[in-house]
């Protein structure tokens, strides 16, 4: 309990104070409706879960182009608009507060799943060599579209009109998916980025989409509604970074930083030297997440000064009361891994809370 003492106390995070430092992590669960619009048991789904400092809410696409996995949720349309403000009133209604995660996938995606079944597009057109879920099932992830100029100048203004939106549907802030394989990252890997222009080649230019994107959406809502998510290091999506990935990210932290972002959300993946690099160049709120940290760990991050905040995703998930399980040292439901993904109020919605599960 020592190392969660920290972890219960309030936080200013851009414009808003939080009530304590624990965050749920945005995690795809694919009960969207076809058209992009939120489930109809979603705005229950995250108001459950509204005890934590902060919900950053499912990868939702920007665009038709952005969209990667079947049923995933959009943020482009007055019908996503009208679905994420239930959502949004509901998490409010509970005292919480909610960033929806703008996530573009580019070359992760196949045609059969978007809604103008087009192919992907990507800083370059190279197949990510993995297997995608359709309707039909696993199929091979066909080559992407390598974005021109103008493209790219496009896709941000569509994560600029997205951010609108959510602040429209109103979302508290968003977050820019930089992080897991996607887009942005895309940028980031020379295996997934052989571009000559200004978007590829050296560190500067690998970086400034991600910058872009950040400035135009800061712009749009404002800076302190504004945050970005990195996962330096992650070879998801089958990207590799290369020997200066490292200097990428502290180059882009330190660029990033200028903006005045309301957050940074790190995927830590085991390089301490440079998480503390990147801890040093940040002024603003840090989110950090350990995949698998065990219970008796949560907490550390904070009490160290390494991170303001901390994520966790299948804990909370699975506890719709995580916050007061961890005060109270209660025993945590395990996430059922089956239903995850699609579904129906089946590990969604129906884990139990501490007095449910009691009685």
């Amino acid at each position: 309990m020592t190392l969660r003492i920290h972890t219960f106390t309030p936080v200013r995070l851009g414009r808003y104070v939080l009530q304590n430092r624990l965050v749920m992590s945005p995690m795809t669960r694919s009960r969207a409706k076809r058209d992009g619009t939120p489930g109809d048991l979603a705005a229950e789904y995250y108001a459950q879960r509204a005890g934590v400092g902060l919900i950053v809410a499912e990868g939702t696409q920007p665009s038709d182009d952005g969209q990667g996995y079947l049923t995933t949720p959009g943020i482009y349309t007055a019908a996503h608009v009208a679905g994420w403000k239930k959502v949004t009133t509901a998490v409010h209604n509970k005292g919480g507060r909610i960033f929806i995660q703008l996530m573009h996938a580019g070359r992760m995606s196949h045609p059969d799943n978007t809604p103008h079944h087009r192919q992907a597009v990507a800083p370059s057109a190279i197949a990510p060599a993995s297997q995608m879920f359709t309707a039909t099932g696993m199929q091979e992830i066909p080559a992407p579209r390598a974005l021109s100029t103008e493209d790219i100048h496009q896709t941000v203004a569509d994560f600029r009109h997205a951010a609108r939106a959510a602040i429209e549907a109103g979302a508290d802030g968003v977050e820019i998916h930089g992080a897991n394989g996607y887009l942005v990252q895309q940028f980031f890997a020379p295996n997934a980025n052989t571009r000559t222009d200004q978007y590829g080649g050296s560190i500067e230019n690998r970086t400034r989409f991600a910058i872009e994107v950040a400035k135009a959406i800061a712009e749009e809502i404002g800076a302190d509604r504004t945050a970005i998510r990195l996962s330096p290091g992650s070879p998801l999506g089958g990207l590799d970074e290369g020997a200066n990935g490292p200097d990428l990210y502290r180059h882009l932290v330190a660029q990033l930083d200028k903006l005045g972002l309301a957050y940074i959300h790190v995927m830590h993946n085991g390089d301490d030297r440079l998480m503390a690099d990147l801890r040093a160049r940040w002024k603003q709120a840090l989110i950090l997440n350990r995949p698998g940290r065990p219970r008796e760990q949560i907490g550390a991050d904070v009490a160290s000064g390494l991170a303001d905040l901390e994520a966790y995703g299948q804990m909370v998930l699975a506890n719709p009361d995580f916050v007061a399980r961890l005060k109270s040292d209660a025993p945590m439901n395990q996430a059922d891994h089956t239903t995850f993904f699609g579904g129906t109020s089946q590990g969604y919605t129906d884990y139990p809370a501490l007095e449910v599960a009691a009685a």
